[in-house]
């Protein structure tokens, strides 16, 4: 298949820019697999379609202030650094802006000295090898001068808000170490996590959402596309929730696409969960066989991107379109603060 196969008309003002005021007042679409329809509904009713022998299952990464914002320390001029991947105390990779500028050696100073970082390798990478110089704890200096790494298509600077810093974090995140947040989890509110623990059994696994999550498909033929990989980790407790439900014939739900990704990155060929930490590898995309999870909420994915060719993989390229387009008419909200789709 081709990447163009996966396109979509978006009008850019159904982006959603900010959060709803409640986390759980997010409409719902109801995708049916089975009988090839959909129907609206809101998240608030997300319990009803569960059962009590349903395992649902959520990830709790924690996003960390990935963004930094420095001057040259020669010129001055304004340097901005994504945190992708720590490999090695105080040696990570990272997006670096304007990255073809900066030769090995380039220092970049952050709040006035309280942090400096040297660029390693040479121009040409997309990422770029950075090394951080402070006293005292580097998570302590990024807590304090980081900031929020919104996605670009939210249009104002990432950080500005103070309501991002809680609000771009779901409300059972724990593990710190994600740029991203897992988008599908926002929509649970204190109140409706406990509603679904009456409802059904909750495990939790922790993929740090990584620069594979987001990175462009910059290929034609979907074949060639590989997603880098991200650490996850699940605990003996959680793998034997999601085994222990599948022999007894109950549903595994995953929350996101990153649990999804994590739970086959994770499982043998006949399904089986392993526990452990290890990375997640897999590429999905359609024509993949699935092994654990039975039904997914996810928010509403970027045309051509690996993600929503994740969710074409579960619920078939023509059916995802046409309810992406049906979203569309309704208005809808997309992406990361916007509404959420449950293929059942």
């Amino acid at each position: 298949m081709d990447i163009s196969d996966f396109d979509y008309e978006l009008p850019e003002e159904l982006i959603a820019q900010v959060p709803l005021e409640e986390r759980d007042a997010s409409r719902m679409l109801v995708v049916d697999r089975k009988n090839h329809t959909w129907s609206d509904s809101h998240f608030s009713t997300f319990t009803q379609q569960l059962h009590s022998t349903d395992v649902v299952v959520i990830n709790n990464t924690r996003v960390i202030p990935a963004r930094l914002i420095g001057r040259r320390l020669t010129s001055g001029g304004r340097v901005e650094i994504l945190l992708v991947r720590e490999l090695e105390p105080a040696v990570w990779e990272a997006l670096v802006r304007p990255g073809a500028r900066l030769k090995p050696g380039s220092i970049v100073d952050f709040d006035e000295g309280k942090l400096t970082a040297e660029i390693l390798d040479e121009p040409g990478k997309e990422l770029r090898q950075v090394k951080f110089y402070c006293e005292g704890s580097f998570e302590n200096i990024l807590e304090d001068i980081g900031l929020t790494p919104l996605p670009p298509y939210i249009r104002r600077a990432s950080g500005a808000s103070s309501q991002d810093r809680e609000r771009y974090q779901t409300i059972f995140s724990r593990n710190p170490g994600a740029i991203a947040a897992p988008t599908a989890g926002l929509h649970f509110s204190p109140r409706m996590l406990d509603q679904v623990r009456g409802r059904a059994r909750v495990a939790e696994i922790t993929l740090h959402v990584g620069y594979g999550t987001f990175e462009p498909v910059r290929v034609s033929d979907i074949r060639q596309h590989s997603v880098s990989a991200e650490r996850l980790q699940i605990t003996d407790s959680a793998a034997q929730m999601v085994n222990e439900t599948k022999k007894e014939g109950g549903r595994i739900i995953a929350v996101g696409t990153t649990t999804m990704r994590a739970l086959e990155s994770a499982s043998t060929d006949l399904g089986k969960l392993l526990p452990g930490d290890r990375d997640a590898q897999l590429t999905i995309t359609p024509g993949y066989f699935f092994r654990v999870a039975d039904a997914l909420l996810t928010n509403f994915h970027l045309p051509r991107s690996s993600l929503l060719l994740l969710v074409s993989a579960f619920a078939r390229r023509d059916l995802v379109l046409e309810a992406y387009r049906h979203a569309v008419k309704e208005r809808y909200r997309f992406y990361s603060y916007g509404d959420c789709m449950l293929i059942l």
